[in-house]
């Protein structure tokens, strides 16, 4: 009788053990995607004004448009990821690189797809 019992046990054990696994199924949430009305016009009004901001009284190619930024995003990223004193180095009346997290936002937009809403 107790060699059914311990049987039986060691039975039931596997099963409850044969039906557990250690990879647990967590849902994923998507990062919503950066888009030019959301993230990338505070950063141009807050790093590129007064030149490339109309409004501010900036002459250079306006940057406060969303066709403008999406057609010259390869050249800004260059630009802003040059060093100080390096030709063509932007933000050109700063002395100091745009940050790092700064700079992944423009990247970032450019990797979803140049959203603009």
């Amino acid at each position: 009788m107790k060699k059914y019992f311990i049987l039986g046990s060691l039975s039931v054990t596997i099963l409850i053990f044969a039906n557990c696994s250690n990879t647990k199924k967590i849902a994923t949430v998507a990062a919503p995607a950066t888009t030019f009305e959301t993230n990338m016009q505070t950063l141009l009004v807050a790093n590129c004004s007064p030149c490339h901001i109309p409004a501010n009284g900036g002459r250079m190619r306006p940057y406060d448009n969303y066709t403008n930024v999406k057609t010259d995003i390869d050249e800004i990223l260059r630009r802003i990821q040059l060093n100080p004193g390096e030709k063509g180095f932007m933000p050109f009346k700063k002395t100091a690189k745009l940050s790092d997290s700064t700079v992944a936002v423009f990247k970032q937009w450019k990797t979803d797809g140049l959203l603009e809403k």
